[in-house]
């Protein structure tokens, strides 16, 4: 059925690209997902549970299409589609010689543009030039520019002819992803900021191919409209942009639609939970466009409508993916919740810092919880639980810092945390009462991102909650007893996302992460590779190994009795007991 749709689509499209438009009114659907993070399919291989896919995308992108005839309807993705989940770290690292299932499933569901998203960078270009040069979806980034020629590294844009009108989709990727990742991900090319770059380029590229609609579908968030966001500049451009009817937002994971009577922008929010749905109606007369009108909304993605034709399709890719994450890689002795470093050490960000220092001539490291919370239960663990104990592609790095930078790095990374307090009845966390932007309902939550909670281990260290920020740190010494002098040199583990200035913590400590190589001791792999190598020659994860205080040394707030008492209270509201 897609085949003979994408068929009589380019028969359309060819047709009507012998002449312009006959005159009468034409609507066409703007459908778009962002934010997929590797949801091709609708099961979560280790149950019988499901979640929202591409699975479910392309039932909902086949009804619409039926109902308003397929050459009406356009599909977009405005990026991070190639990291988060089994299937596509599978195709990404595993089966490397395969054609990447992302590529083949965008081209079976008749995807007609995807955006190059900073996750999508984050795999490192064996994975993106695989997909440039075999996915027939373009692949778009007009603001990725190549260092040796200064031309777009991805494809500008694609315009798509319809009933002899004219319909371009020009993407943009993320331009603050220097500040996130390893230059290594990305070497050979820059990244610009999209103001005002995007007018520059929609203007020429309008012109050009006498636009009749034009979608600008970007890879950043949507922000606060005031300039102030490099990575979230999508309400910039909808105040600012100038012959465009749509900005397709993504980044953010925030589920949005603005309009106005001129443009639309819309954020679909992640992991294929909603399709974003425009409407865009001309009128033609004597061959010329005399009228537009937009609409946009969200559609809310049931994740029971499921695509049949498509799992059998791919059914054999399913099967692969489901086999690797079942893998048995070893034993897990307690259970690991990510909750628990908010309130001091724990078992989770334990087994980290132990990672870290034990591969790594470091005898510092810094770690945060990467998910909200996050749980393994204790026993035989499947490589799929790696995933959940760590769930991004990040490098681990090796970086001298002095000692008066670590603790400076340190006061920042809990004044992202904490308050200041002199009761228990005072708020400890630093957390906000206020409606979830998925479900809408009010919840508690932290005001800044927990993953860059930053604690450190290979110290000995108390944090006063009674202090303000720069007088909270007591470093007392290095784990091994040994004294810590903040004017000396130390190298000091850490993600590459917070070594390339992810969360501003270094930036925060005086470093200049835009010279991090002049830093950088050693490069080391992936640290979820590091944690299935640590299992592979360990067998288990045990508290008592992952928790050696000589190893890691250890922290607390203090004054211990205000702290935990004011603690225990926050931490009630954030994961309120189940009745």
């Amino acid at each position: 059925m897609k085949r003979l749709l994408m068929i009589l689509t380019t028969m359309a499209a060819i047709m009507a690209s012998c002449s312009g438009p006959e005159d009468g009114e034409y609507t066409f659907r703007l459908l778009t997902t962002n934010d997929v993070h590797g949801r091709y399919f609708d099961s979560l291989y280790v149950a019988d549970e499901t979640n929202n896919a591409l699975t479910n995308v392309a039932w909902y992108a086949d009804s619409i299409r039926v109902a308003d005839g397929a050459e009406n309807v356009i599909l977009l993705d405005a990026g991070d589609c190639l990291q988060g989940d089994n299937a596509a770290y599978y195709f990404n690292y595993v089966d490397t010689t395969s054609k990447h299932l992302f590529a083949r499933m965008v081209e079976y569901i008749g995807y007609d543009a995807v955006v190059v998203g900073n996750h999508d960078i984050e795999t490192g270009h064996p994975v993106y030039d695989r997909i440039i040069r075999t996915m027939e979806v373009p692949f778009l980034a007009a603001n990725a520019i190549r260092d040796d020629d200064g031309k777009p590294y991805f494809q500008e844009y694609v315009t798509l002819k319809i009933h002899g009108l004219n319909i371009t989709i020009i993407g943009f990727t993320n331009p603050n992803i220097k500040s996130w990742l390893s230059p290594l991900l990305w070497e050979g090319m820059t990244f610009e900021s999209l103001l005002p770059m995007a007018q520059e380029v929609v203007d020429r590229v309008s012109k050009k191919e006498k636009s009749d609609v034009v979608i600008v579908a970007v890879h950043a968030g949507t922000g606060k409209g005031d300039g102030s966001i490099l990575e979230s500049q999508g309400l910039d451009l909808f105040k600012t942009l100038k012959g465009v009817d749509f900005v397709v937002c993504a980044h953010d994971h925030n589920p949005v639609v603005h309009k106005n009577d001129s443009i639309c922008l819309i954020n679909a929010g992640s992991h294929c939970r909603n399709l974003g749905y425009g409407t865009v109606t001309l009128k033609v007369e004597n061959g010329e466009v005399v009228s537009k009108t937009l609409d946009a909304e969200l559609l809310p993605v049931d994740k029971k409508n499921v695509d049949v034709e498509m799992q059998e399709a791919f059914r054999a890719d399913f099967e692969a993916v489901k086999a690797f994450t079942l893998k048995e890689v070893g034993e897990l002795k307690a259970d690991l919740r990510t909750r628990d470093a908010y309130r001091g050490m724990s078992d989770y960000i334990n087994l980290i810092h132990t990672l870290s220092i034990g591969c790594t001539p470091a005898q510092i490291s810094f770690a945060a919880p990467l998910t909200f919370n996050g749980f393994v239960k204790a026993g035989t663990l499947v490589y799929n639980d790696l995933f959940t104990i760590y769930p991004f592609e990040n490098q681990l790095f090796v970086v001298e810092m002095s000692g008066e930078e670590i603790r400076n790095y340190l006061e920042h990374s809990y004044d992202s945390w904490i308050n200041t307090i002199d009761s228990a009845d005072d708020r400890l966390l630093k957390m906000v009462n206020q409606p979830d932007a998925r479900t809408g309902q009010k919840r508690w939550s932290f005001v800044n991102r927990s993953y860059n909670f930053d604690s450190a281990a290979g110290l000995v260290y108390d944090v006063d909650v009674t202090k303000p920020m720069g007088e909270r740190v007591i470093i007392k010494s290095l784990a091994d007893g040994a004294a810590f002098d903040l004017e000396a040199k130390y190298n000091v583990a850490m993600t590459s996302y917070r070594a390339s200035g992810g969360g501003g913590l270094m930036r925060a400590a005086g470093i200049d992460t835009d010279r991090i190589d002049e830093r950088v001791v050693e490069y080391h792999p992936e640290i979820r590779n590091i944690l299935y190598d640590y299992l592979v020659e360990h067998g288990e994860i045990d508290p008592a190994k992952i928790g050696d205080k000589s190893v890691i040394g250890e922290w607390h707030f203090v004054p211990e009795n205000l702290a935990e008492k004011a603690m225990d209270k926050d931490m009630n509201l954030l994961f309120p007991p189940r009745r």
